[in-house]
């Protein structure tokens, strides 16, 4: 009897598993509201001729003026700066060899961006522009120096205070923000796993990656994942309480069965009706 009784509860936990894996945390309404039936600006209101650069202080504005809310991506500069800038390289939008992270904030921060009068911005200033105007996803971007960047930008999002949340494709760092900052809604930033294979990631990391099987240790509150067909394990998370967020949009048809939207080059409306079941059923 107690053989059996063992094997019953050793099946349970393998039944169980995979569940836990692909649970998400579950925001209270209050919590998902500043963002929920947003369309929110990929790196700012910029231009796909990048006369008005991405991750601007111009594309910011732009974007708190015409009332949506923002996306945008953080990194740390040799000397510890948090620093908005998207690539690891400078090569495409600053026109000069080099990483963000091999060179000191005050050289970065005179490089023009795109070769127009903007300059790569800190985040400091980036929220002094936006001002709680509107909401704000701020991306942190992996690296070797995941820690640094979290506390930094803890402290920065602190001082702030206006309405902002965070997402990462690293979901050490969507934990780190599970276990250190539970007030801040966070979010699994993901795609599917041949993006990741086609980038040079090994096939169980994408896979892990992918479809979202890492939500064990970040627990992460909306999943914001690559327009397109999602895989059974993210709808699965949804199911359980993940908001659905969609990135990139470049059409409003992105708004359907999503509770917030990445967009870019196009010109939505700031905020729109979200009909998914999660909604209805809070």
């Amino acid at each position: 009897m107690k053989t059996l009784t063992k094997l019953a509860l050793g099946a349970g936990c393998l039944l169980a598993l995979p569940p836990l894996l692909l649970a998400p945390g579950r925001a209270p309404k209050a919590k998902r509201a500043p963002f929920a039936g947003r369309n929110f600006a990929h790196r700012g209101l910029y231009t796909a001729d990048q006369q008005v650069p991405e991750n601007s202080l111009a594309a910011f504005r732009l974007a708190a003026e015409a009332g949506y809310g923002m996306e945008l991506d953080v990194q740390l500069s040799r000397d510890g700066e948090v620093l908005v800038f998207h690539d690891e390289t400078l090569d495409r939008i600053c026109f000069v060899p080099g990483r963000v992270d091999g060179l000191d904030s005050a050289v970065l921060r005179r490089l023009p961006l795109c070769g127009t009068g903007e300059t790569l911005p800190r985040l400091a200033d980036v929220l002094e522009l936006v001002a709680g105007r509107t909401p704000l996803i701020v991306e942190l971007k992996p690296g070797q120096r995941r820690r640094e960047l979290c506390e930094k930008t803890l402290a920065a999002l602190r001082r702030y205070g206006g309405p902002v949340c965070v997402e990462s494709f690293d979901p050490r760092i969507v934990a780190w923000f599970r276990f250190h900052a539970p007030e801040l809604l966070r979010g699994q930033l993901a795609q599917p796993p041949a993006v990741y294979r086609a980038a040079g990631m090994g096939p169980v990391e994408s896979f892990l990656l992918g479809h979202t099987l890492c939500n064990l240790i970040a627990r992460p509150e909306f999943i914001a994942y690559r327009i397109g067909p999602r895989p059974r394990s993210v709808r699965f998370a949804e199911l359980l309480g993940a908001m659905r967020v969609g990135w990139t949009a470049h059409s409003p048809a992105a708004e359907r069965g999503r509770d917030a939207v990445i967009f870019e080059f196009y010109r939505p409306a700031p905020r729109y009706r979200s009909h998914t079941k999660q909604e209805e059923q809070v």
